[in-house]
C-alpha cells in the first residue's frame, strides 16, 4: 500500500448506525495501525469494576486509594483477560510501546504495582481486552463509514467524563456526533 495513510495515535468513533455491541457509541483509541491490522483500546466503555479489586486480584500490595478507584475499562472484545495501560510517557516498563511523544501502552505487572503505591504515571487508563482488526478491515470499514477518526485529544482520552467523550471526540473535528444518527423506519 504505497502512500496509505495509517490511524495511529488517533480516535476512531463509531458512527451512530455502528450496531455492533462490542462498538455501538465507543471511541476507540488506536495504539497501533499499519499493513499488517491495527489494535485500539475503547476508552469509554467502563467495565462493573475498579483498579482496587484488579490489584487485589494480583496480589498488589495499595497505598494509593485514588488508583484503588480508578475506573477499568472493556478495551475490546479480543483477550478480555489482558490489561492493558494507556498512559502518560515516564517510567521504563518491561513491555511498554510509545504510541507517540505523549503516550505510551504498557502491558506488564511493573506499572500496575507502581500505580498501586502512586509512583506511576501522572495519567493513566486501565483497560481489560483489545480491539483488533486484520489487514485491510479497518480501512474496509472506514470505507463503508462505520468509523470516523479524529487526532487522538489526551483531553478527551484522561479527562473528560466518560459518559461525554463519545461526542467530545468527535467536537474535536467539530462535528455533533448526535446529529449524524439516521431515522429509523424510513428509506
Amino acid at each position: 500500500m504505497n502512500g496509505a495513510t495509517y490511524l495511529t495515535n488517533q480516535f476512531i468513533i463509531a458512527m451512530p448506525n455502528l450496531a455492533d455491541p462490542n462498538f455501538f457509541h465507543t471511541v476507540t483509541y488506536l495504539c497501533q495501525h499499519n499493513e499488517e491490522g491495527a489494535l485500539g483500546i475503547v476508552i469509554n466503555r467502563p467495565a462493573d469494576m475498579k483498579l482496587g479489586e484488579i490489584f487485589k486480584q494480583m496480589q498488589i500490595h495499595v497505598s494509593s486509594g485514588t488508583a484503588a478507584d480508578a475506573p477499568v475499562f472493556i478495551g475490546g472484545p479480543v483477550q478480555i483477560e489482558r490489561g492493558f495501560v494507556i498512559h502518560s510517557p515516564g517510567g521504563n516498563w518491561d513491555s511498554s510501546l510509545a504510541v507517540s511523544d505523549t503516550i505510551a501502552l504498557t502491558t506488564s505487572r511493573d506499572i500496575l504495582e507502581a500505580i498501586a503505591t502512586d509512583k506511576g504515571p501522572e495519567q493513566y487508563l486501565i483497560a481489560l481486552g483489545y480491539a483488533g482488526w486484520g489487514e485491510g478491515q479497518l480501512e474496509s470499514e472506514m470505507m463503508d463509514n462505520a468509523w470516523l477518526n479524529t487526532p487522538c485529544g489526551k483531553e478527551v482520552l484522561f479527562d473528560t467524563p466518560i459518559e461525554q467523550r463519545w461526542s467530545a471526540a468527535a467536537s474535536q473535528i467539530g462535528i455533533n456526533i448526535n446529529l449524524l444518527t439516521t431515522p429509523a423506519g424510513h428509506g
